[in-house]
């Protein structure tokens, strides 16, 4: 049974360009939605794949109707073929039903895992390229603004002794932790 899935971005967007193609392939059910490829949460997706099973084929657009990226739609891909279930794309050179459709996938997985680790490596030379020059990486040291100020009303309020901790955490609108922190900071507390 071929089962299709239409997706478009956003409301404004309009999936009858999508239906039309997918009735023409012969879906004979359609699951079709408007939300982010971004989105991990897409309803209709989940109930096509809880619909599916071995022997069907999926049919869709395009690629990047289905995976939030390359990565996301290699794992999809394997989910499907693990359940004997084929991918057809329209307009990409995709069909996993056949021999010659899963090489191309194959050849884009392998590509995907191929600038995933360019990037890695890319970031690892920056990152030592910037040591080398004595940049410093990470977090800034020390309290914002904002952090610094709370810090001086906690310690007043702490030194005060008249409210609890919890209290004082509570009014502050910051966690205890937050609030321990905020004193070892002002030197009223041992750090470990």
């Amino acid at each position: 049974m071929k089962i299709g899935y239409a997706r478009v971005s956003t409301q404004d967007q309009n999936l009858s360009m999508q239906l039309d193609a997918l009735k023409a392939q012969g879906c004979e059910k359609i699951f079709q939605e408007k939300a982010s490829g971004a989105k991990g949460d897409r309803p209709e997706l989940t109930k096509l794949l809880e619909h599916v099973r071995e022997g069907d084929t999926v049919v869709i657009w395009k690629l990047d109707r289905l995976g939030r990226s390359l990565a996301h739609l290699v794992e999809m891909v394997n989910v499907l073929e693990r359940n004997s279930i084929g991918l057809i794309s329209l307009n990409d050179p995709v069909d996993t039903t056949t021999a010659q459709g899963r090489l191309v996938f194959r050849i884009f997985a392998s590509l995907a895992e191929f600038e995933r680790e360019l990037i890695k490596e890319r970031t690892q030379a920056g990152l030592q390229s910037a040591r080398r020059r004595g940049q410093l990486l990470g977090r800034p040291t020390g309290l914002s603004k904002e952090a610094e100020n709370k810090s001086r009303i906690a310690e007043s309020l702490y030194k005060e002794g008249k409210l609890p901790v919890k209290e004082i955490a509570r009014q502050l609108g910051i966690s205890k932790s937050t609030l321990y922190s905020y004193l070892r900071h002002r030197g009223l507390m041992q750090t470990n």
